[in-house]
């Protein structure tokens, strides 16, 4: 791939997840049809709206190109570009009115992030990052804090659709982390928190139970924004993974440390 068409692809993107969002923002706090994939996995008629805007988009410019989106717009055929798609990062947040959630949408190139953007529609802020440059949020560029102590950290975290259910819920570790670090907080958008991180609005972050369309975009912001991105136990992380811990780099051994301790 060359410069020119990494130029290409990030301003693409940055347009998908931005117009993306604004069409959802324009279905906030409004009367909505909610279905449900599980017992609190809701789905918006938004989260649909979204996934054809933007798929549609992918298609009639890159019609060769693979698709993976939350909402099963994904494509059969194989191809060295891969667009990973989330139309609505915090449906149950945006079904309830809470004004916490998202539009992410990343590129993968030979089976490797190459490009992320995720737009909060609330906020007016765009978070975006392309291999091997910087990360923004707009125009400014952004990078994590400097906080080496995790006693003086704000961390996030989430909890999966079956935590009623799942006997691996993330409430010990929650418990656990409570204990150790400044304060956690959960706002139930992974990208959002991510982003957040990036922009050292927290300075760590973990979940369990995540899928590539929730990560894909906002952990490559991370990283070019100067965090480490692993699995909970330390592990290298991948989108294919299902659990994430990330931070500013400067606590990740000691939040490892607490989310391992057996």
């Amino acid at each position: 791939m060359t410069r020119k068409e990494l130029s290409e692809f990030t301003a693409f993107a940055r347009s998908l997840a931005t117009d993306a969002a604004r069409m959802v923002k324009r279905g906030f706090n409004r009367p909505r049809r909610i279905k449900y994939k599980g017992r609190i996995d809701p789905v918006t008629e938004y989260d649909l709206k979204s996934e054809h805007l933007i798929t549609g988009r992918i298609e009639q410019r890159y019609p060769h190109h693979e698709i993976l989106a939350e909402e099963g717009s994904a494509t059969g055929q194989r191809s060295e570009y891969r667009w990973v798609i989330d139309p609505l990062d915090g449906t149950v947040n945006f079904a309830h009115g809470f004004p916490v959630y998202c539009v992410s949408v990343a590129l993968e190139y030979r089976g490797e992030v190459v490009v992320g953007a995720v737009c909060d529609p609330e906020r007016d802020e765009l978070f975006w990052s392309a291999k091997g440059g910087n990360a923004y949020l707009n125009r400014h560029r952004i990078k994590v804090t400097n906080e080496r102590n995790l006693e003086r950290s704000l961390l996030a975290t989430g909890f999966a659709y079956d935590i009623g259910t799942a006997k691996r819920n993330n409430l010990g570790l929650f418990a656990r982390m409570a204990k150790k670090a400044q304060g956690i907080r959960r706002a139930g958008s992974a990208a959002i928190d991510l982003c957040w991180l990036a922009c050292g609005r927290i300075d760590g972050f973990w979940e369990l139970k995540l899928r590539p369309w929730d990560t894909a975009a906002a952990t490559l912001i991370v990283k070019n924004a100067g965090g480490r991105i692993t699995r909970v136990d330390g592990r290298p992380y991948s989108i294919l993974d299902n659990d994430l811990l990330a931070s500013n780099s400067r606590i990740h051994t000691a939040m490892g440390e607490v989310l391992t301790k057996c």
